[in-house]
């Protein structure tokens, strides 16, 4: 009698553990289901772009000098050539060519004038004393041209 129950403990244990892990993956709780946006990013409007910038330059001549991949984050750095300053609260004067950090890589048209959005630059303490660069685009802008007037 004890050997028959010998091999029946193990097997009834076994059930009913399965039957307990059943019951746990059929009833799932999402605490966080309101704040979860899967592939949805914030995009800025215009206007929030302007006013939180400390530096908007409206240029045709934005380059891509030089980028770093690969290990950590990705780092794009832009040359202004020539530009109109709309705004600046940093510096009352601005030199061209000057340079500017991205972590994204920009989509300038080589055929039309487009918005530079820029913040003062935060980090990159070694990248920023080499490469002389003081702003970085403002996270959330996208690119956008400038409109002709008619």
């Amino acid at each position: 009698m004890k050997r028959k129950l010998m091999y029946f403990l193990p097997v009834l244990l076994g059930l009913a553990g399965c039957e307990e892990k059943k019951l746990q993956h059929s009833h799932k709780i999402d605490l966080f289901a309101d704040e979860r946006q899967e592939g949805k990013a914030y995009v800025m409007k215009p206007q929030e772009c302007f006013y939180e910038s400390d530096m908007v330059v409206s240029s045709a001549d934005i380059q891509l000098v030089d980028q770093s991949s690969g290990r950590g984050k990705s780092i794009f750095i832009y040359r202004v050539n020539s530009g109109k300053v709309l705004k600046t609260t940093r510096d009352s004067v601005v030199v061209f060519p000057f340079q500017f950090l991205s972590n994204q890589r920009l989509m300038f048209r080589r055929d039309s004038t487009s918005y530079t959005y820029l913040k003062k630059l935060e980090g990159y303490r070694f990248i920023a004393k080499q490469m002389k660069l003081n702003y970085q685009w403002l996270k959330a802008a996208p690119v956008y041209s400038v409109k002709p007037e008619q």
